[in-house]
Order: C-alpha cells, then structure tokens, then sequence
C-alpha cells in the first residue's frame, strides 16, 4: 500500500516494527542511522517515515529537520522520553506523531495507516471547486491538485501538517477556529499531543510565509483565523 522508510538503530526494534509493517500491507525500507536515512529518502520515494531520535551520527531531530527539507511526507517520531518540550522541537522541525517508548505496534500501525490516510484524502475532500483547482490570498496561493504551495510564484516547501493548516483557513477564510478544533480538523480526535501542538506549527507556518504570515491572526482566549487583506 505504501513504503514506509522505518529509522530504528535497535535491530530487534526495526524488526518488530517492520513485521507489523509490513503485516499491514506496506513495504518497509530500513535505516540503522541517520545518515542512511537520509540516502534513502533521498533515492527512493517515501510515503511515511518512521524516526527514532536517539541514534548514531545524526540523530532524530537532526534528520526531520533534514528531510524536511527534502519531503513533505508525513513523519512519526519515536521516543524514549516523555518530556512534552523534545516533543513539541519535534513538530517545531516537522514532525506529525509522536510515540514514546515503550509502545504497542498496533497502535504505531494504526497511527501510520491514520496518517497516510489523511495525506491521500486531504487535498481531494476540501477540494470544493473542481473549475478553479487554486486558491489565493495575497501572495500566497495552493494548487491542491499538485499539493503544493506558492509564495509570489516562488514555491515554498511546506510540512504535512502546516499545508493542511494552511489550506483549511484559506478554505475558510475569516473564520475563528479554537486551538482544539484545529487539533481536531488536522491532527484528528486520536492525537495524543495537546493545543501547544497547534501554536508550535502556526509559528513555524509564519516564518516560511514571511511577510504573508501576518494573515494568519491570533484571537486573545478564541483561537486562529485567516484575515484576508483588504
């Protein structure tokens, strides 16, 4: 169904998850480090890619931020520990999920089946005019067929989830979204992260529009919404 890039330096780890992996019809390639990874990544066509932080030569942090760069496929991160900031520096370089370890594969299967469900679905089901496949506002505008974004005709690299939050509030412009609707919308009602989530990827989302970012308001106690300049 997929090919799935798993980055585990833990060769029983990559095992277990790559059987489950693969159990659940995709094709897994492999890494034991950073560097590797990012080889593959760069020679094969990814759909997802599953990332241990703590690994040798590069670590986790180190090689979304790089692939990143590369890709917009989606990215969970894999963890040993809890500490809500190294999760909230994930998404900050790029990151979607999270799961700390120890975890369920089938949970971490369901997660991956999740996203890569969302990353087909997304730009058809808010695809709402078929004769005018672009949407613009100011300097920005998204070609939804092509899933990409453009800034004043340059094209942007953008994440998963920042282009998904960038489409929605241009889809609905003017509109107050809460932290938790937008938690919802985008990252859907299984998400284990809390709204900071939200504020880390909006911030990230700003700096790569520039001078356009300020669309993107903030509402003091409401939320977000996308103020389209008069």
């Amino acid at each position: 169904m997929a090919n799935i890039l798993i980055v585990e330096d833990e060769k029983n780890m990559q095992n277990i998850i790559s059987e489950y992996m693969r159990r659940g019809g995709h094709t897994c390639f492999t890494a034991d480090d950073g560097v590797d990874a990012l080889m593959l990544l760069k020679n094969n066509p990814m759909d997802l890619m599953i990332l241990d932080i703590m690994m040798p030569h590069l670590d986790g942090f180190s090689v979304c931020k790089m692939a990143r760069e590369m890709s917009g496929l989606p990215i969970i991160m894999l963890t040993a520990k809890s500490d809500e900031e190294d999760k909230l520096k994930g998404y900050e370089y790029g990151a979607d999920d999270y799961m700390t370890k120890p975890f369920s594969p089938k949970v971490l299967l369901a997660k991956a089946n999740a996203l890569l469900r969302r990353t087909a679905a997304f730009p058809a089901d808010m695809l709402n005019d078929t004769l005018n496949p672009t949407i613009s506002a100011g300097k920005i505008t998204i070609n939804p067929t092509a899933h990409k974004v453009f800034l004043g005709g340059t094209e942007i690299t953008l994440t998963h989830k920042e282009y998904e939050l960038l489409y929605f509030f241009m889809s609905n412009p003017e509109q107050i979204f809460s932290r938790e609707q937008l938690l919802n919308r985008i990252w859907g009602y299984d998400f284990e992260g809390n709204t900071r989530t939200v504020d880390t990827h909006i911030k990230t989302l700003r700096q790569k529009l520039g001078s356009e970012g300020k669309s993107i308001v903030t509402l003091i106690r409401s939320g977000y919404k996308f103020e389209v300049a008069k």
